[in-house]
Formats: C-alpha cells, sequence, structure tokens
C-alpha cells in the first residue's frame, strides 16, 4: 500500500474545515432548471465551475425533479432522455446498471469517486438517494484517471444543508411493489445542518421469484459558513433480490420473434415456435439470490482562503459484500442450440460469495487570476485510490451429460439442489486483487473575450497486485484540449481533443510481458446555443472516437507485436434541446452511432439510432393550477451480435422500439400525488439478443402511484 499513509493524511486535512456542501438549489419547475443546464457544483463531473455553456465538451445533467417526474426507478433509467447513451442496454435488470456511452461501458461515479468495482460484487445505488445526476461524454482520463473513452456517469447525492425541505414519500406500484421514503432536515444552530434520507422498499418484480427489497439509511452533516463547507455523508445499504437476467436461449425467443433476425438459421433448429415469456424463471427460487450490503463513508470539503484561491476535496471508504447465486441454461458455444427439441437444457450453477474496499482521495486547488488579458482559473491536485476485491465461488456445469440436471424453458420444473453446493468447504477461493491507483492533474480555463480555451494534463500510476502474488505496473499521460468561443447572442462553437486509458491485467502469451493498457482518444466539434434571457438551450456535437491496443482478431502467430494491434472505432452525432413556452415544457434528443470493433462488425448490442421526447404541460395559475401531465417517448433502433463459430459468423439482429411514458400528478405546498407508467402500451420487446445464445426482455408497462407529504 504505498501511498495508503498520504491518503489518510491529506483525507484528514480535508476533514478538518477544507470542504463543499452541493448547494445549488433545485428549482421548482422544468423551466427554470433549464438555467441549471449552464451550471455545475463543484463536485460535478467536470471539477469545474464553469458553466457548462462555456464548456467545450458534452455533459448532460439531470435533477432529481426532472427524472422523478418522467418515473426513473433505477439509474439506467435516469438516463433514458440523455442522447448518446443507452441505459437500459440489456432490458429489465435487477442486478445492476450498465449504461453505454457513445458506444462504450461508462464507469459510475458517486460525488466525483468511483464506485463499482470487480464482479457483481457492488451494491446498486438507488435514485432517490440523489439529487443529479450527470453525464460527462467522451474520455475523461485527464480529469478521472483510468476509464473507457466512451465517458462517465457521476451520481450527486442529497446532502445537508441550508433550505431543504422535508418530505415523506409513500409509492404503490405494479408487481406488489411497496415503498416508503423520507428526507428530513433540521438545522443546528452555529452553522451546523443535518439531513436524513432513508428507504424502505418490498417489492416483486415482472420476473418469478425476483424480488427488489431494500433498506438504504443515508444520514449527513454539514459545517457551512461563508468560506468553509465541510460535509460527511455515510450510506448504508442493504439489499435482497435475485438477477433478473435470465439468459434465455435463443431457441425461445429471438427464433421464434419476428423482431429478431438469427443466421445461421441452424442455431434455431430445436425452435418449436413456442416464446418463453418475459417473466420466465430459469433458476432454482430455493437458490438463487443476489444480496448485496455496503457502508458508503465520504467527507467533501472546500475552504476558500482568498477571493481567488481555494481548496477542496472529497474523501471516500467504502466497504461491500455480495451473495450471489444463480442458476442458469448452459452454453454450449456461439451457433450452438442450448435445448433440445423438447426445449431442455443442461444446467449451470454459480455461487459466489465476494467483496469490495475502498479507500479513496481528490484534493484539489483552484486559483483564478489574470496574466494581461487572460483570464484564468486553474485547478490542479491529487488523486488516490486503493481498492481491494476478493471473490471466493463454487462452479458446477457438465453441459454433455447433465449430470447437475436439466429444465425445460417452457414448463420449468424446480428439482434438487446439487449438495456440493451448499458446502462452504467446496469454495474455491480466487483471493484478493489489489490495485493503487495515483494521478496528479493540471487544468486550465483561460478567457480572452469570447474566446475559452481549456488545457488539461495529468500522470497516472497504477499497482495491480494480483492473487498470485504477480504485480503488473502501468502508467500514462492523458492530455486534453477544447477551444470555444462564445458569442453575445448565446451561440458558442466548439473543438476539442481528449484522451483515455484503461490498463489490461494478463501478460502477452508469446512474449510473457504485461499487455498494454487500451488507449482512447477523441475529437470532437459542437455548437451550444442559449439565447440570453431564453429558457432555450441547445447542443449538437459530432465526434470520433478510437481505441486502440484492442485484442487483433487478424494476430499473426508467432508475431507477438501484431496481438494487440486491434482499434475499435465511434463516429457519431446528438443533438439535445431544452426550451420552455408558457406553461409547456419540451425536451428532444437525437444520437447516431457508426460503431466498428476489430473485428470489423458494429460494436454488440450498440443501437446504431436513438431518440426520445419529453413534453410536460403545468399551468402556472387559473383553476388548473398544481396539475400537470408529461408524456414521452423513447426510441432506440436495431442492435447486432456477431460471434465466430466453427461453421462460420452467427449474427443476431435485434429490431429497435418505441416506448411511451405517461405521468399525471397534482400538488399543494404541503403533498403532491402523482402516477407514472413506463412502457404505457406494455410492448413486448428485448434490449439487445446476443450471438453467444440469449436474449434480455425489457421492462414491461410498470405504473407506480406516488404520495409525497411535504412539512
Amino acid at each position: 500500500m504505498r501511498f495508503k499513509s498520504m491518503a489518510l493524511a491529506a483525507g484528514a486535512l480535508v476533514a478538518t474545515g477544507h470542504a463543499q456542501a452541493l448547494d445549488d438549489a433545485v428549482m421548482d419547475d422544468f423551466g427554470d432548471e433549464i438555467v441549471v443546464t449552464g451550471e455545475l457544483s463543484r463536485y460535478g463531473a467536470t471539477k469545474s465551475a464553469t458553466p457548462i455553456l462555456e464548456t467545450a465538451r458534452s455533459v448532460s445533467i439531470e435533477t432529481e425533479d426532472q427524472f422523478r417526474e418522467k418515473g426513473a426507478l433505477t439509474l439506467d433509467d435516469t438516463l433514458n432522455y440523455t442522447a448518446g447513451v443507452i441505459g437500459d442496454t440489456f432490458g429489465f435488470s435487477t442486478r445492476g446498471d450498465f449504461p453505454k456511452i457513445r458506444g462504450f461501458d461508462s464507469a459510475e461515479y458517486r460525488d466525483g469517486q468511483q464506485v463499482v468495482f470487480g464482479y457483481y460484487n457492488n451494491t446498486r445505488s438507488d435514485v432517490y438517494m440523489l439529487e443529479q445526476v450527470e453525464v460527462l461524454k467522451g474520455p475523461a482520463s485527464v480529469l478521472y484517471g483510468k476509464g473507457t473513452p466512451g465517458g462517465i456517469v457521476n451520481a450527486i447525492s442529497k446532502l445537508a444543508g441550508p433550505d431543504r425541505d422535508d418530505e415523506l414519500v409513500f409509492d404503490i406500484g405494479t408487481h406488489d411493489r411497496y415503498q416508503i421514503a423520507g428526507d428530513l432536515n433540521a438545522a443546528l444552530g452555529g452553522n451546523f445542518y443535518v439531513r436524513l434520507v432513508g428507504l424502505y422498499r418490498d417489492s416483486d418484480t415482472q420476473v418469478d421469484f425476483v424480488e427488489d427489497d431494500a433498506i438504504i439509511v443515508m444520514p449527513s452533516i454539514t459545517y457551512q459558513t461563508g468560506r468553509t463547507s465541510l460535509t460527511a455523508m455515510v450510506e448504508i445499504a442493504d439489499r435482497d433480490s435475485d438477477t433478473a437476467h435470465q439468459f434465455l436461449p435463443l431457441t425461445g425467443t429471438a427464433c421464434v420473434s419476428e423482431n429478431v433476425s438469427v443466421t445461421p438459421a441452424s442455431f434455431c433448429a430445436n425452435a418449436t415456435g413456442e416464446v418463453i415469456e418475459a417473466s420466465t424463471y430459469l433458476g432454482h427460487p430455493d437458490f438463487n439470490r443476489y444480496d448485496t450490503n455496503s457502508t458508503l463513508v465520504s467527507v467533501l470539503g472546500h475552504h476558500a482562503f482568498t477571493d481567488h484561491f481555494s481548496l477542496e476535496g472529497v474523501f471516500r471508504y467504502k466497504k461491500g459484500e455480495a451473495d450471489y447465486r444463480q442458476t442458469w441454461i448452459d452454453f454450449l458455444g456461439a451457433g450452438v442450440p442450448r435445448v433440445d427439441a423438447n426445449g431442455d437444457g443442461g444446467l449451470t450453477w454459480y455461487r459466489s460469495d465476494a467483496g469490495s474496499e475502498q479507500y479513496a482521495i481528490d484534493v484539489r486547488g483552484r486559483l483564478t487570476f489574470t496574466t494581461g488579458p487572460f483570464e484564468h482559473e486553474v485547478f490542479g491536485g491529487v488523486a488516490y485510490q486503493d481498492v481491494t476485491t476478493g471473490n471466493r465461488i463454487i462452479y458446477l456445469s457438465d453441459p454433455v451429460s447433465q449430470s447437475f440436471g436439466a429444465l425445460n424453458i417452457y414448463d420449468p420444473v424446480y428439482g434438487a439442489i446439487p449438495p456440493a453446493l451448499l458446502d462452504d468447504g467446496n469454495f474455491f477461493d480466487l483471493g484478493d486483487t489489489q490495485t493503487e491507483d495515483i494521478g496528479v492533474y493540471l487544468n486550465d480555463q483561460v478567457s480572452l473575450g469570447g474566446f475559452k480555451i481549456n488545457l488539461g494534463l495529468r500522470y497516472d500510476d497504477t499497482e495491480t497486485e494480483s492473487a498470485d502474488g504477480t504485480t503488473q505496473k502501468d502508467d500514462a499521460v492523458s492530455f486534453s484540449a477544447g477551444l470555444l468561443y462564445a458569442f453575445d447572442f448565446g451561440l458558442s462553437p466548439y473543438v476539442s481533443y481528449a484522451e483515455s486509458f484503461e490498463p489490461v491485467i494478463g501478460l502477452d502469451g508469446f512474449t510473457m510481458n504485461p499487455l498494454k493498457p487500451q488507449e482512447g482518444e477523441q475529437w470532437e466539434v459542437g455548437v451550444k446555443y442559449q439565447p440570453p434571457g431564453t429558457r432555450t438551450y441547445i447542443t449538437l456535437a459530432y465526434f470520433d472516437i478510437r481505441q486502440s491496443n484492442l485484442p487483433n482478431p487478424a494476430s499473426l502467430i508467432g508475431q507477438p507485436d501484431s496481438q494487440q494491434e486491434g482499434v475499435g472505432k465511434v463516429k457519431g452525432f446528438e443533438a439535445e434541446a431544452q426550451t420552455t413556452i408558457g406553461d409547456l415544457y419540451l425536451e428532444g434528443n437525437f444520437s447516431i452511432l457508426d460503431t466498428e470493433n476489430p473485428d470489423g462488425f458494429p460494436f454488440h448490442y450498440i443501437p446504431e439510432t436513438q431518440s426520445s421526447a419529453w413534453v410536460q404541460y403545468q399551468p402556472s395559475a387559473g383553476p388548473l393550477a398544481g396539475f400537470r401531465i408529461g408524456a414521452g417517448l423513447r426510441y432506440a433502433g436495431e442492435n447486432e451480435s456477431n460471434a465466430v463459430a466453427s461453421g462460420g459468423v452467427v449474427s443476431v439482429v435485434t429490431d429497435g422500439y418505441v416506448l411511451g411514458d405517461l405521468m399525471v400528478g397534482y400538488g399543494t405546498d404541503s403533498w403532491d400525488l402523482t402516477v407514472n407508467v413506463r412502457n404505457i402500451t406494455d410492448e413486448d420487446y428485448y434490449g439487445t439478443c446476443l450471438a453467444r445464445g440469449d436474449c434480455f426482455p425489457g421492462e414491461k408497462r410498470t405504473i407506480v402511484g406516488r404520495l409525497a407529504v411535504r412539512f
């Protein structure tokens, strides 16, 4: 632990007074929120106080009021109306959130620190704990270190501070969903504020036997004066569930659906025409679980020494555990049906006892000054993270003789659980993997009249010690630059460049040298438009991303230099628009992606086109004052999955879909009643189907009634 003592010492420094609360108040109505899109809290995704309108990057923000009005129940849901982001890539999910940004995986952050690590050993974030969700699109290594070139999702917690409202919220919905949540605030005097946010949920889901129960408590305390703000927060979360992802075989899904095409047809040889319903459970109700718990402690601080110099930072400790047990139909290889003509397939059993522990800190100084005609906002800092993940497993699979049982996908009868699964002595300990990262970064936002120039530089050093005792070290220098011109009439064209890197753990099979980090770069040109004095905000962006050092499917035997010559390419266009006309709020988003992986195929499960629109009417006066109604449409185009099998290429193409959402509400100063309907027409669709042999049904119609009592 090279830097643990340094991190703890710096954390103590932050904890003694250099913290800043999230004191950007959420506006009361959608029209005012458009103005908020030009502002970010200091713990926003850009780590900068520079307004979004003057930032030469694509940044999208969804406030709590916005995603609550649209009926979001998960973090994925909050992103369904964001251009370039796929929130429900794998359909309806209970294990976690898996958003894709510009075709790539994205890292999940909470208050500026990464919160998801390892492999299914994390507790899912709950949207009631959040006051804002931010998406920084494109490579972000100059700010956050290692990561993919797609971008990051940064969720902002509800923290203590002045002028917070109290509420109790009661939910009742489809699938026997019952939830009570509360947000209580108090001023203690002496510039101290406390807040308690929590919820209890008892809920089934659209999949038989799969629950979505949760208990979460998140207290926080803030000390705030004119120049100093310090917030300490603890979140304790316990979620009891199972996985909604049942890995439904293509035989009963894609092969019998007019919305999915499968090539070659032999993959569907055992299809009978019978359809597996989205509610079908192919696990074992007495065995399967996905229970997680976590404790998260954060200290966020800010202190302004003068009007021009301040110090701020975030310290994080997190510990999480997961009991993951799942059964599924055996995978037999691309192009091979997973069940016979009767619909019977052998079972794979998996049991995992996983955990993770994180120490992290990000401390930076901020200085504003002028040099001649140039105005500078410079911030620089040090980020350190130490993450340990561990896992022990029991894995039983015998696809040839099916000695661990079989299940019929059309009429499942759940048999005996193999005794070996229940004996803890059969665990195979995969050991602990410890990864330490330290990054030093510097960023300068320069203004010269209407010109806004941004330059960023960061050095990262990463060291990973695997369970077998081997250590891999990687380092990288990341650079970003942006140029924007802000016209007085609200138009701001820009161009930017950014880089990313992501270590790959392992050795080259020929040289036995560590694999090189995957590297990404993006060029982006765009324009932002917000006419002065209006509630209109429009952004357009074109981007070109290349990710290198990927596995090369055309590598030559005996030529090690060719092993990581694979390149992934994405070119795309995005448009986002928001405006308010009287009592009417309108929002529209559109994106198109042209992707290519090293095989020459499009990226798996990434639609080429996406669009969405939301319209909300909320009379401000007259007999209908207090009433509001909103409606939205979400469209995702077809997506494709390909795999090379012994008989050639297996290709599965999943058609696109259009979903409608509806909200009706009425409220006063003291209470609010809302009904949200997602997928109002109850469309049957698949988020994606994969060439490996399974499909992922989308979310069915979901209705939730909510009563909020405010005091």
